[in-house]
């Protein structure tokens, strides 16, 4: 069994997941031209065993005008998303730079996932 959950950090404060427009553009106006953290927390479970981990990966935000702002609230891609954004679809174009596993921001921290499995595999 996996389980993954995913939220956004910045100077010590939880963004969750915007409940409307204006909480997300508050939300991105608070990341514009910062850095921040992507922080998720992974369970695999077996029969008999437990692995919990957390990756943290590093994201900065270009600087945003309030019409860039403006432009992806009204896209709508931010419901749902922690931090108000997803890097994988018009998110994209706010990041400047990703330091640590991409798809950890995406949502699921592959490379420690398929690190998980390749030594639950390579110990039987």
């Amino acid at each position: 069994m996996l389980g993954v959950d995913t939220d956004v950090f910045i100077d010590g404060r939880r963004l969750g997941k915007a409940g409307s427009a204006a909480e997300a553009a508050s939300m991105l106006g608070s990341l514009a031209g910062r850095e921040h953290e992507v922080v998720s927390g992974l369970c695999l479970r077996g029969d008999g065993w437990e692995e919990l981990h957390r990756v943290v990966t590093l994201v900065e935000f270009r600087p945003l005008s309030a019409a860039d702002v403006d432009r992806y609230v009204a896209a709508r891609e931010w419901e749902g998303r922690a931090g108000a954004y997803a890097v994988q679809g018009r998110g994209a174009t706010l990041v400047a730079r990703i330091d640590g596993d991409y798809l950890n921001v995406v949502g699921l921290p592959a490379a420690l996932l398929v690190r998980l499995l390749a030594d639950r595999i390579g110990s039987r």
